[in-house]
C-alpha cells in the first residue's frame, strides 16, 4: 500500500502538513494528491483550537511541482485527449488546491526546506509567509516546458512580489536562488537547511501566542485588502472590530496589560 501523501501533526495551536513523497521531490501527481492537500486545509481551518499551518515538504525539496510523467503520458492531472478535457481536469483537480489555501482564515507558514519549482513555488507563494533554506531554488518555469502557470500562479506570484517581479519569474522561467528570493520578498527568512522547520515553528508560535479569533479575523482583512476598495476594508474591519471588542480574550488582553502580567488567551 502506498504511503500517505500528507503527513498530518497537530502541536498545541499549530499544524504542520508535511507532502510526504520525497522520491519524487513532493510533486502533485493525482487527483488523490491534490484533494489529500485540500482536505488537510480545510480540517486545520475547521479546528477552533488551530491558529496556523505549516506546509512544508518531506525529503531535500518543497516540491517540484506537478508530475512530468503524467503530463507527457497525458494520464495525470494535467493534460487529456482534448482541450476540453484538460481545462475541466485542472478545474477539478490542481486548481482546487489554491482556492482551499487561500480561503484559510487561519494563519499559513510555508517552510521551504529545498527546491520550489512551478506548482511548488506558487504552493509556497499562497502562504501569508515564508521560511527557507539557504539552499533553495525558485522556480514559476512553466514557460520552459510549453505550457502558461495553469494553477492561478499569474495572480499568486504579483501579489507576493510584485508585478515587475513576478513577470519576470513567470516569463523567463528561470531559476532563483534563495538569496535571489530574499532581496524581491519573496521570502521572510533564511536560514540553514537543518533548520527551517524550527524557524517556521518560531514565527507560528508567536502567531498562535496571541488571541486565535483576532489571528483569524486580522487574516481574512488581510487577504480581503488584496482585492477589495480601501472604503470596503474599513466597512468590514468595523464589522469585525466589533466581533473582537466583545470576546473574552480582548478583555484578558486588556486586564493583562493594566496589571503587567503575561496574558491568558483561551480562544472564547
Amino acid at each position: 500500500m502506498a504511503e500517505a501523501f500528507i503527513i498530518y501533526e497537530k502541536v498545541g495551536r499549530i499544524v504542520t502538513v508535511t507532502m510526504n513523497r520525497p522520491d519524487s521531490r513532493n510533486a502533485i501527481a493525482s487527483f488523490e494528491d491534490c484533494e489529500a492537500l485540500v482536505a488537510a486545509a480545510e480540517r486545520a481551518n475547521a479546528d477552533p483550537e488551530v491558529s496556523v499551518l505549516i506546509l512544508t515538504g518531506a525529503g531535500s525539496a518543497f516540491s517540484a511541482g506537478g508530475d512530468l510523467n503524467g503530463m507527457r503520458d497525458r494520464n495525470g492531472i494535467g493534460p487529456l485527449a482534448t482541450p476540453a478535457d484538460t481545462r475541466a481536469n485542472y478545474k477539478k483537480g490542481v486548481q482546487k488546491i489554491p482556492l482551499a489555501l487561500m480561503n484559510l482564515e487561519i494563519a499559513t507558514i510555508a517552510a521551504v526546506n529545498g527546491h520550489a519549482i512551478g506548482l511548488g513555488c506558487d504552493l509556497a507563494c499562497l502562504c501569508d509567509m515564508r521560511v527557507a533554506s539557504d539552499k533553495a531554488k525558485f522556480a514559476a518555469s512553466f514557460v520552459k516546458m510549453g505550457i502558461v502557470p495553469g494553477d492561478g500562479g499569474a495572480w499568486i506570484l504579483p501579489r507576493a512580489v510584485g508585478y515587475a517581479r513576478a513577470a519576470e519569474m513567470i516569463l523567463t522561467g528561470d531559476v532563483f536562488s534563495a538569496q535571489e528570493a530574499l532581496a524581491m520578498g519573496l521570502v521572510n527568512k533564511l536560514v540553514e537547511p537543518d533548520a527551517v522547520l524550527a524557524e517556521a515553528r518560531k514565527l507560528a508560535e508567536r502567531v498562535a501566542a496571541n488571541p486565535p479569533r483576532s489571528v483569524r479575523l486580522a487574516k481574512r482583512l488581510l487577504r480581503e485588502g488584496q482585492h477589495s476598495r480601501l472604503s470596503d476594508v474599513l466597512e468590514l474591519s468595523a464589522a469585525f472590530q466589533a466581533l473582537a471588542h466583545e470576546t473574552a480574550d480582548h478583555r484578558e488582553a486588556l486586564d493583562a496589560f493594566f496589571d503587567k502580567r503575561p496574558p491568558s488567551f483561551t480562544g472564547a
